[in-house]
Parts: C-alpha cells; structure tokens; sequence
C-alpha cells in the first residue's frame, strides 16, 4: 500500500509523533492506522523506559486549590526549555487537580488515576517520548483543612507553599506562606525536629569546638553546645525563624500576636535535593562534533 503523506498526517494528528515516526510506523504495518498508532505507542514506551533512568531536575510546580484542601505537584523534565512548554504545564496542571481530586495514598496510586486517554503514567511517558526528554512526577502533596484557614503561595512555577492554620485569619496564614517561601524552614517547631537530625548537628557542633572546648569546665562546655544547638533549631523552625517582613520578631512572635497557630505546611522548590549533572557547553559542543 502506498503511504501518503494526507495518511502520515492523520496518524500524526491522532497520536502527535513525529512526522518521520509516523511514516515508519505506517510502512510497518501495511498502512494500517489503527496498527499504527498501537505500534506508536508502544515503540513510546519503550523509548520513555530508556530515558527513565536520565536526570530531571528542572520543572514546575502546579497547584491545585479545592474548598477543604489545596494539592501541589512537581513535575520535571530534563531542560528548563521543557519545562517552558505549555504542553508540560498543561499536563502538571491536571496531575494537580486530579491528587487534590482523588487524594491518592500515593505516587504509584496517583500515576495510575484515569486521565481521560490513558493513566498518568501513560500520558507521561508519551510526553517522554514525543519530546524525547524524561519527565517525571516527582511528589505531590494534599494538604486538607485543620480548623482554620488555609493558604499558598506560589513564587512563579518554581517554589510552592502550602500552610494549614489551627486558628488565625486569612492575612496571617498568607504572610506565613511567603515566609516558608523565603526562608525555607525544614520543621513546623522545635518538638518537630526528629531526634537524630538533633544527634548529628551535635555532633558537628563538638567537632568544629573542640578547639574552643579545651581545658574549659564540662559544664561550661555543655551549656556552649547546648546553646549552638538552640541557635540551630531556631535556624530550621518555622517558629524559631525571625519572620521575614520584620526580622526583630520571631515567627512565633507573630503568630502569637495574632492568636494564631500553624498546624502543617508544606513546601516545594523545583530540583531540590537532586543532584544535576553539570556539564562544560564547549565540551559538550565539541564532543558532539567528534572533536
């Protein structure tokens, strides 16, 4: 059967692969559309399992916001020009509305929800390989309603935030997002820090004061550490931080001020705590070329 390019293009626009692919796959299976697209998918799937294994750590984060819950996911892809399409953002939009919507146990749960023309995972991994890049859903999040209000905060598509308020109003529960935002705390308060991230700082506080410590009495050495570690915990506390539109208050000053209290957040940055690949764009040019 001859293959003619008003077929190629109804293949194409049907499962949105390459002009070339479509081709390919028509001639394969004697012009069979139907074969064709089978055979499109598939041969995507495989394409999307050996780019599975490729660092992503560019992206977005997408916020869905329901009356009782707000959701936030994050997608990534390897390039930030990826991540630019609206093609990526559309489909990080509705993994978004679909967690806040279902509230999966989690990620394998979420990437199996219906998405209309196949799972998640399946819309994934087409996307994989129709830009020929690995995408991956790397967490979400549903935080619900705890009695008070709830607020988010997005700073472009790069960093979302997520905070639960006990009590307090709506202007309290926002400043609090974009300090979460800004300073990044890791825990809610000092009874939230698990006790061997305390163990550790200890013990790189005793090894860089060791010097300071010497011939100096075990008490006064116990209450030098003990006040590092106060100083640490401060550090990476929600309450413990000077809030970011007034430094000469704490967090927890200002909460207090308000009648208001915090009870979860959640915060997301693009990348974070991936490691990226870093490469010489001379080098890689040159390598490319054969040189």
């Amino acid at each position: 059967m001859t293959i003619t390019a008003a077929l190629v293009k109804e293949l194409r626009d049907r499962t949105s692969a390459g002009m070339s692919d479509c081709k390919k796959a028509l001639e394969a299976t004697g012009g069979d559309l139907d074969k064709a697209a089978e055979k499109l998918r598939m041969d995507g799937m495989a394409k999307a399992d050996k780019k599975g294994a490729r660092v992503a750590a560019e992206g977005v984060i997408a916020l869905a916001s329901g009356d009782d819950a707000i959701a936030l996911v994050e997608l990534n892809s390897e390039t930030d020009f990826v991540s630019k399409g609206d093609d990526f953002k559309a489909f990080a939009q509705q993994v978004a509305d679909l967690a806040l919507k279902h509230r999966p146990a989690d990620l394998e749960a979420l990437l199996k929800l219906d998405a209309g023309n196949g799972s998640l995972d399946e819309q994934r991994r087409g996307m994989v390989a129709r830009i020929g890049e690995n995408i991956s859903v790397r967490r979400f999040a549903v935080v619900a309603k705890s009695g008070g209000d709830i607020a988010h905060y997005m700073h472009g598509a790069k960093i979302g935030v997520v905070v639960a308020m006990k009590q307090g109003s709506a202007e309290v529960a926002r400043d609090v997002a974009m300090h979460i935002a800004a300073s990044s705390p890791r825990f809610l308060d000092a009874d939230a820090v698990p006790e061997d991230v305390l163990a550790a700082e200890r013990k790189i506080i005793e090894a860089q004061s060791a010097e300071q410590a010497a011939g100096k009495p075990a008490e006064i050495v116990a209450k030098m550490m003990d006040g590092k570690i106060r100083k640490f915990v401060a550090e990476i506390t929600l309450t413990g931080q000077p809030f970011v539109k007034n430094p000469d208050q704490t967090v927890a000053q200002l909460l207090k001020a308000h009648d208001a209290e915090v009870a979860s957040f959640v915060r997301f940055a693009v990348g974070e705590g991936i490691e990226k690949e870093v490469t010489n764009f001379a080098d890689e040019v040159a390598a490319q070329a054969g040189l």
